[in-house]
């Protein structure tokens, strides 16, 4: 049972690093965080940012690999 997460753990990290350096890298032309359905409210002292449409766009390919994954 240890075995099993820690892989599971190791394998997490490893995609979180690769996702990181992805949009470190390639920031301007994936246009996450600027899809018509985000919302941003800029006031002078105040600055309001609700990313609606990444969040959906992120989910449904989360949900998508996560069934991939479990349907094995």
């Amino acid at each position: 049972m240890t075995a099993h997460f820690a892989k599971i753990m190791i394998i997490s990290g490893s995609l979180l690093i690769v996702t990181g350096v992805f949009f470190y890298f390639f920031e301007k032309h994936v246009g996450l965080g600027r899809l018509p359905g985000d919302i941003l409210i800029k006031k002078e002292n105040f600055t309001f940012y609700l990313p609606i449409a990444t969040c959906l766009i992120i989910s449904l390919i989360l949900s998508l690999l996560l069934y991939l994954w479990n349907k094995k």
